[in-house]
């Protein structure tokens, strides 16, 4: 067993390594332009750093810079719900059902009527309906562990998803501020309208950080909704399935709630019952965003421009339709319901 962790602690550090210095640059350009942030110049030097120097793409570093983007966000979501009270987590959640079930609803209706209208086939349509719907590259993950499409597909949905992404860092904060948007609004269309956790989270915190934990208490309540989703798409697909082939196990519920919300509940939780000293929270808040900015900078460092040109104008197009109107429903739901 010791043999077999140093073997694997030798895989990732070199990459981790990289990470880390990128992680402290982005840290440093983060206090001196608090307006970007420290995540999304992670991001940035991380995709600029793999895109000019062929040796930061080597297969040596890899294993870490997934490690990175993986497993230190996770780890950021824990420490930051050390900062919030469960009370926060379901008031939060509450006010942001309607909103929450509004774009959901309109990103499964708009992926059929598109996916339709530009003849997609029915896989690449369903993951990167899901993805934009919920919660990125962890629904599409849960939902092509049900239907088992063709890697073709799934890495048309990944790239897709990767590049608005991106876009949402970049455009987000600004377009917040022009809408004069508050934190808290802000943290609720982020929630709502970013696909996966770490480009929430980045979105959430280049804006300000105290958009930051409504943005996660949000996103984190919207990838609940993996569970009933991938559970309908289960169904649907066992009963198109002819009896030769037989029907495919249906997940079971518990399975597809993803461990660190567990975690993220359990620190909420501690600081709820006051077992967190509030002297911590300063060191835990920055612990936190360092986390958070090594995650990114790991993602930014895995991202390789040909997995975007590979995915085609078609499910870019389909992505960027859905992503508008996710975004645009979010503001308008909050409009109409007095949260904006």
């Amino acid at each position: 067993m010791t043999n077999g962790f140093l073997t694997r602690a030798r895989a990732v550090l070199p990459g981790l390594a990289v990470v880390g210095a990128g992680s402290a640059l982005a840290t440093l350009l983060g206090r001196l332009v608090p307006l970007v942030g420290a995540p999304v110049f992670g991001l940035v030097i991380g995709a600029l750093a793999a895109a000019a120097v062929p040796r930061f793409r080597s297969a040596t570093l890899t294993p870490g810079y997934g490690l990175a983007g993986r497993f230190l966000l996770q780890a950021a979501i824990v420490v930051l719900g050390t900062g919030l009270s469960l009370r926060q987590v379901i008031t939060v959640g509450r006010e942001s059902l309607p909103v929450m079930i509004g774009t959901l609803i309109i990103a499964l209706l708009g992926g059929v009527l598109l996916g339709r209208l530009f003849r997609l086939d029915s896989e690449t349509t369903l993951l990167i309906t899901v993805g934009t719907a919920i919660c990125g590259a962890s629904a599409i993950a849960a939902t092509s562990a049900v239907i088992k499409p063709r890697e073709r597909a799934i890495g048309y949905a990944i790239g897709t998803i990767f590049t608005f992404n991106v876009a949402a860092v970049m455009i987000f904060p600004p377009l917040g501020h022009l809408l004069h948007l508050d934190p808290a609004a802000f943290g609720l269309w982020s929630g709502t309208a970013v696909n996966d956790t770490s480009s929430v989270v980045a979105t959430a915190y280049a804006f300000d950080p105290a958009a930051g934990p409504q943005a996660l208490v949000v996103k984190l309540a919207r990838s609940l909704m993996i569970i009933p989703v991938v559970l309908v798409v289960a169904v649907i697909n066992s009963r198109g399935r002819s009896a030769a082939e037989g029907p495919l196990a249906r997940p079971k519920p518990w399975r597809l709630v993803p461990p660190f919300l567990i975690g993220f509940l359990i620190a909420a939780g501690l600081q709820t019952l006051g077992l967190i000293p509030a002297s911590w929270q300063p060191t835990l808040a920055g612990l936190g965003l360092f986390l958070i900015t090594a995650a990114l900078t790991g993602i930014g460092l895995s991202l390789r421009l040909a997995d975007l040109r590979r995915s085609g104008p078609k499910p870019l197009l389909l992505g960027a339709l859905l992503w508008i109107a996710v975004a645009a429903t979010s503001l308008g739901l909050q409009a109409i319901t007095g949260l904006l």
